[in-house]
């Protein structure tokens, strides 16, 4: 297997990326206050895997009220804003790319991580089962009315003109994993009656205009989305993926943004006890789908090796691939597999949302561990 296909170049709207191999959002939870505020340690552990094609950040938060767990570093106050010009510029001086994965947690949050503000959500239901981070269950978001849609609307761009501001090459908006944007997008979640709701073309409303926000700041070429068509994470499954997701890729398509991180999920039947269809039994195989409808950059995401990936682009699947765990546990991840170095897979499950060093900056590379 020709492994050097991973490191041919890959224009990438703007974007020129040096290699195939990407780094996907991975929360962290490494804020130490409540500024949530990115410290050094945050700045030195993007820095170590600068070599990535590109870096795709943790979800970074656009306001008090569309934070999912604590400690994750935001992008809606000046200090905030400041924190993130030290990780992007960390990056740039080691030659690297650097996106923001930009959301809003929607129902997913806990009022208690709002210093007691209501969770919002396009309907009045519930995510079945515990906060993922096991603190308690979960509440009944209260409906957005159209004027509260409106203002997080605008909370994105103004979220997008921070990330401008900090330096950030692009953006990305998180539109996957039961987050406010797939709320609106499924219809689990979306069961209102007005201008958001019932119509494939209505779900998808909020997404299309927040992603015409993030033109307007960065322009098509470095704007992206991620989705999340059949996974079932925050109790998500829309009836009909196909007519919702074949409807949203064209929209994207016509609006010739930079890329789709398409997670790949494989989900069973009945997971979580949600009573939904597994995800390969909705749609076999996504890129099957989105690679006749998406002239842009592709980017498969879920569990993939350097293996697959080869795999999957030389089939013409997709473009490139984000991983996440292989990055928490190999800095050094492109230099490891251009040299064919043993990769690490004894990531720390247990810390990868604590604090502190253990599990975030200790994994060592691999010219460290040749040393010892």
């Amino acid at each position: 297997m020709d492994q050097s296909i991973l490191f041919k170049p890959l224009k990438m709207g703007d974007v020129e990326l040096p290699n195939r191999i990407c780094m996907a959002a991975l929360t962290r939870q490494r804020c130490e206050s409540k500024d949530l505020v990115p410290t050094d340690m945050i700045i030195e552990y993007y820095g170590l895997r600068a070599e990535a094609g590109f870096i795709l950040t943790e979800c970074v938060p656009i306001s008090q009220r569309s934070l999912a767990f604590p400690g994750e570093p935001g992008i809606f106050t000046k200090e905030q804003v400041e924190g993130w010009k030290k990780v992007v510029d960390k990056v740039h001086s080691k030659g690297g790319r650097i996106y923001a994965q930009v959301w809003h947690a929607g129902r997913a949050s806990l009022s208690t991580l709002q210093d007691g503000l209501e969770i919002w959500g396009p309907s009045p239901i519930k995510i079945r089962g515990i906060h993922r981070r096991g603190l308690t269950e979960h509440e009944v978001p209260h409906e957005m009315t159209i004027e509260e849609i409106q203002e997080v609307i605008q909370q994105f761009r103004q979220a997008a003109e921070n990330c401008k501001e900090a330096g950030f090459d692009g953006v990305e908006l998180h539109g996957a994993h039961g987050y406010i944007i797939d709320q609106f997008l499924r219809d689990s979640s979306n069961q209102r009656k007005d201008e958001y709701g019932g119509s494939v073309e209505n779900r998808s409303k909020l997404c299309l205009q927040v992603i015409d926000e993030f033109i307007s700041v960065f322009g098509r070429g470095r704007v992206g989305i991620k989705i999340s068509p059949v996974g079932r994470l925050n109790d998500q499954c829309d009836s009909d993926p196909l007519k919702l997701y074949t409807y949203l890729v064209k929209e994207l398509e016509k609006k010739k943004i930079a890329f789709i991180e398409v997670k790949d999920d494989n989900d069973p039947a009945n997971l979580f006890d949600f009573g939904y269809p597994s995800s390969k039994e909705q749609i076999p195989d996504l890129f099957d789908v989105f690679r006749p409808l998406f002239s842009g950059i592709l980017l498969a995401n879920n569990q993939y090796t350097p293996t697959t990936a080869i795999e999957g682009i030389e089939k013409g699947k997709f473009d490139a691939v984000t991983f996440g765990r292989l990055f928490i546990s190999n800095p050094d991840l492109v230099e490891r597999v251009r040299n064919g170095y043993e990769l690490n897979t004894n990531w720390d499950v247990d810390t990868f949302y604590t604090k502190g060093i253990k599990g975030y900056l200790d994994y060592p590379l691999y010219s460290q561990q040749q040393q010892k």
